[in-house]
């Protein structure tokens, strides 16, 4: 694992050892996706004042939609800034969330292939997303947003290169 870059200490996690940090430049696009949420907000907060008849739809659809904005944009940022990744020799991990957590391992026999996703904005920004399809029904890809975009090569080329040692086995 040594083309892999060190541990990045993280001064809102625990610092555990192998586990890498996303890119802090892809928050903003956490954030923009985030932003959705004041959306069905907007358009909730609408109808329910035009039903209850309590204040104007005209003023609650503006305030609602800044304020689920704001507040998908807020939760976005950090669930991205507490995203973790590792590659070890057993397999792939991520990790994720603050409060809920949830950590997915794909040991390397269930890796299957492995997809490079660059949108506009990530190929501007050097990011990538990562998709490692597994065997089995439950959870078939794991994707990781917005990694660095060299980091994101790198893992696909060594759980490639792991898959192949291990079906030569």
């Amino acid at each position: 694992m040594g083309d892999l870059p060190p541990a990045a200490p993280a001064a809102t996690l625990e610092a555990a050892p192998g586990w890498q940090p996303l890119p802090s430049r892809g928050a903003w696009l956490a954030a923009l996706g985030g932003v959705m949420l004041g959306i069905p907000l907007a358009v909730g907060a609408a109808f329910a004042s035009q039903a209850s008849g309590w204040g104007s739809p005209w003023l609650a659809a503006p305030a609602a939609l800044l304020i689920g904005a704001g507040l998908g944009a807020w939760v976005s940022v950090r669930r991205h800034l507490r995203t973790r990744w590792k590659l070890d020799d057993s397999g792939f991990a991520v990790r994720r969330g603050n409060w809920w957590q949830s950590e997915t391992h794909v040991p390397i026999s269930r890796v299957q292939h492995l997809d490079l996703k660059r949108g506009p904005l990530e190929r501007g920004l050097g990011l990538a997303t990562l998709v490692v399809h597994t065997a089995g029904t439950r959870q078939a890809t794991v994707n990781v947003q917005a990694l660095d975009a060299a980091d994101a090569e790198r893992l696909r080329d060594r759980l490639a290169r792991q898959l192949d040692l291990d079906d030569a086995l």
